[in-house]
């Protein structure tokens, strides 16, 4: 408890549950979810991402709360703690925020280039073709939107856990809360007519997105649309990237762990779903199921344009929707920066300030790096898995298909057959308090969910197409 204080902690549930949610709802929810709903079938996906949330997501979110909260420890060092021998984990679960946190910076700093744009009124101009590209290929733009929101999520880490964790994330969700609910049921009223007479409506474009199609859905094709389920579930609940166990080391001994995983459960899945009422709605009512093909360009390419087609409103809803995803950016970039300077602290012994000194530097060279890949130091590589992509994709290809995976399943087999889930169940059973779900606890760290990663893994590399699966 004296290494606790130390490092300081949450004051109370209500501020651990806001600040992992916070590191949950961020755009993953927002910007992922949303496209990938829309690539695999609508309802299809989103009956696997819930389901696999409820179970497979559950179990790793448990784990690592767990693990976080029994050793006090930031991931660089609790998996030494929990096992002499696997303090390689550890260093496994600091590298993948090491690799998010400069790229995360500058899509973070896109989000604030274009709520800048809404707040003063040229929004609309964003939907000129070609403004994206011409926009990340300049040279200093990208630059300084990437350096002024990483100044906004270091002024959060530098303030430390209760004044600066803690205290943003309970005002900053909240309101995230309030503007997401708001701009989705705001899609559900918008109706349009095109140049060929065919009236489209923000209702028609939920049940799009809500109820599942099976048309020409075969078990190849399904077991891709799992597979993108599993890996959104990855990077939706901060899972596999170190975050959840420096929080779980704040958290207080009289915390009811498993009524905190459950709100968190509910509080991300509720706002994943709501990101995809507001975006895939008002996309489908301007462009059509085309326009719902989009892709990882939907947010930044597809939505201005949907924003101009409202009219004169449309600037307005692109501002709110701007300045809530740019809440949801920071309070995930504060998580990931949070998991490595915990990291640098316990390890090496040193203060707040100068661990958070060292990431910030690092975090401010890596991101120039990340911006000027589209520029100065552009080139494209073959990924593994088929696709084209520049030093922010391989950055994202290695900490979301590779090591993400590769951590989790290492972590199933360190709990479920090494240490044991009981090491967890007491850890969450601390005061008397209940452990729902288990028996399937128990289940899915032993059998379900080292097979389902072990598939993961090998889709993430390429296997399975190399196999023709």
């Amino acid at each position: 408890m004296e290494q606790k204080s130390t490092r300081g902690s949450f004051s109370s549930s209500i501020g651990f549950i806001m600040a992992a949610a916070g590191s949950a709802v961020g755009l993953g929810n927002i910007w992922r979810f949303p496209y990938l709903a829309a690539k695999d079938g609508g309802g299809v996906f989103i009956l696997c991402y819930i389901v696999l949330a409820l179970t497979f997501g559950f179990a790793l979110l448990t784990t690592e709360i767990a693990i976080g909260r029994k050793t006090a420890q930031s991931p660089l060092t609790a998996y030494g703690v929990l096992h002499k021998n696997w303090g390689f984990l550890g260093v496994l679960a600091c590298l993948v925020p090491t690799l998010i946190l400069p790229y995360y910076c500058s899509i973070g700093g896109w989000v604030f280039k274009y709520l800048f744009d809404f707040l003063t009124g040229a929004g609309l101009d964003s939907a000129a073709d070609g403004f994206f590209t011409s926009f990340i290929t300049s040279d200093g733009g990208p630059v300084l939107w990437m350096l002024l929101f990483f100044a906004a999520t270091a002024f959060v880490v530098y303030s430390g856990v209760n004044k600066g964790i803690e205290k943003y994330n309970k005002i900053l969700m909240p309101i995230l809360v309030v503007l997401v609910v708001g701009i989705a049921f705001f899609s559900l009223t918008l109706s349009n007519t095109d140049e060929q007479g065919v009236t489209r409506t923000g209702l028609q474009g939920l049940s799009v997105y809500l109820i599942p199609d099976f048309t020409g859905m075969t078990l190849s094709k399904f077991l891709t649309v799992v597979l993108d389920a599993m890996g959104q579930m990855f990077f939706s609940i901060s899972v596999s990237m170190g975050i959840m166990v420096a929080y779980g080391s704040y958290a207080t001994k009289d915390t009811n762990l498993m009524r905190s995983i459950n709100q968190i459960e509910i509080f991300d899945t509720a706002v994943a779903l709501l990101a995809g009422m507001m975006i895939i709605p008002a996309v489908f009512t301007f462009a059509g199921t085309e326009g719902m093909s989009a892709g990882p360009g939907l947010m930044f390419v597809s939505l201005p344009k949907i924003f101009a087609a409202m009219g004169g409103v449309g600037n307005v809803i692109g501002a709110i929707f701007f300045l809530m995803t740019a809440f949801a950016a920071v309070t995930s970039a504060v998580s990931v920066m949070e998991a490595i300077t915990s990291s640098l602290m316990d390890a090496f012994h040193i203060s707040r300030r100068r661990a958070a000194t060292f990431v910030s530097l690092y975090a401010v060279v890596g991101g120039i790096i990340v911006c000027l890949g589209y520029n100065l130091f552009y080139f494209e590589a073959v990924l593994p898995n088929g696709t084209v992509g520049q030093i922010l994709d391989i950055l994202d290809y290695l900490s979301n298909n590779c090591f993400m995976p590769l951590i989790a399943l290492l972590t199933c087999i360190l709990i479920g057959w090494i240490v044991k889930p009981q090491v967890i169940i007491d850890e969450v059973t601390q005061g008397c308090n209940k452990f729902s779900r288990q028996g399937l606890y128990v289940a899915m760290m032993k059998f379900i969910a080292p097979v389902l990663l072990f598939v993961l893994l090998l889709q993430s590399v390429g296997v399975l197409s190399w196999l023709g699966l």
